[in-house]
């Protein structure tokens, strides 16, 4: 039996969206940029996926912008934000358990002389509105704060923490990094203060290599790619039309029918939550109600290593991650798990299971069975 339980690492495509990808590329393969009809017909890709993606958010068309995927927009996001208003001020926001992509980005920001506030967590890992009031200051240009945690999947208070940076100072861009949001949550950003927000194609049984930001179109920003001057010069280059239009026909498919999707995950998550309580020493990493992305589940087992009990489930069929996938190739202690204060003995103990619409029960009673056979076992080895 095959389970896939890393669905927050990427999905599998929708099918129809891989037949929309070849057709694309193998059919209407013009560049949007030509004014012949192929160049016609694939600009309209363009359009329509635009225009779904912003009937979801409740947005303008105009103001959705196409990437190469999540990292690309949040670097967009925070350095074409950050260089453009330099001279309203040079302090940044963002919590101190950000994806790779941004907190990244926000320590290259300091290297150009910009100083960045980390706000800390608590031991769910929801960011202190508190501090983040305390943190606000007249040179505040930019705040970013994510929607889903990739690795424990706290949901972010981002609508308050919106709220309180526009009381401050409107003109304060607030940012949110919604690659894990995009397609569970329903997020309409102008109802939240939101002024830009990075979603990503592949995490939503989309393609790989396609992503957007939504940027307002009050906020001023300057281009990190220069080229062709495609996309109002905001993102040159030519417009990867198949990632494109497969991200806009899977956007319209993960939202339809979302709340019985994801309760079904919900579903699902208080089940396993529920019978891995059952085993000795683990721990379950942030919240376990509605304070939690209903996919992401993650689970400290002490005396085994993540790349162990990776492996183990691995031989099993069952395939679940040690925490970011952008890091997993470079193992090293949790940013996230040090940030939340997680006792040591689950630091570097610690995998994440991450489901999607079309995970099963029969998949969660199979991997809870292999969990409670193997965990015993690779115990009693460990302490050979």
């Amino acid at each position: 039996m095959e389970v896939y339980l890393d669905n927050s690492a990427t999905t599998m495509c929708y099918p129809e969206v891989g037949e929309m990808v070849y057709k694309v590329m193998c059919q209407d393969y013009g560049n949007p940029s030509s004014m012949h009809h192929k160049g016609i017909v694939a600009e309209h890709y363009i359009r329509d996926a635009k225009e779904a993606i912003s009937r979801i958010m409740k947005v303008n068309a105009k103001e959705i912008f196409f990437t190469s995927g999540g990292t690309e927009s949040d670097n967009l996001a925070l350095m074409g934000c950050a260089r453009a208003n330099r001279r309203g001020g040079n302090h940044l926001i963002t919590s101190s358990i950000e994806h790779p992509a941004v907190l990244n980005t926000m320590r290259h920001l300091e290297e150009e002389g910009f100083r960045v506030t980390y706000l800390p967590v608590d031991a769910k890992g929801k960011i202190k509105l508190d501090a983040l009031r305390e943190a606000l200051c007249p040179e505040t240009i930019l705040v970013s704060v994510m929607y889903v945690n990739n690795e424990v999947g706290t949901v972010q208070p981002v609508r308050e923490a919106a709220e309180i940076v526009k009381q401050y100072k409107p003109s304060i861009v607030f940012h949110t990094d919604a690659v894990q949001g995009f397609g569970k949550y329903r997020i309409y950003p102008k109802r939240m203060g939101v002024d830009l927000l990075s979603a990503s194609g592949h995490k939503i049984h989309g393609p790989k290599g396609i992503g957007f930001l939504y940027i307002d179109s009050k906020v001023k920003i300057q281009p990190i790619v220069f080229g062709g001057e495609q996309q109002k010069n905001i993102r040159s280059g030519t417009e990867n039309v198949p990632g494109i239009a497969g991200m806009g026909l899977a956007s319209e498919m993960i939202y339809h029918d979302l709340d019985i999707k994801t309760a079904l995950m919900r579903e699902l998550k208080d089940y396993f939550l529920e019978g891995i309580a059952g085993i000795e020493d683990t721990t379950v990493h942030g919240y376990t109600d509605e304070g939690s992305a209903p996919h992401i589940i993650s689970v400290g087992v002490a005396g085994i290593r993540s790349e162990v009990l990776l492996h183990a489930l691995e031989d099993k069929g069952i395939y679940v991650s040690s925490g970011s996938a952008c890091s997993s190739n470079h193992p090293s202690v949790s940013g996230v798990l040090k940030g939340i204060g997680a006792p040591k003995e689950y630091l570097d103990a610690t995998v994440r299971f991450s489901m999607s619409e079309f995970t099963t029960k029969e998949e969660i009673d199979y991997t809870l069975e292999t969990l409670y056979n193997c965990i015993p076992a690779l115990r009693k080895f460990t302490r050979r």
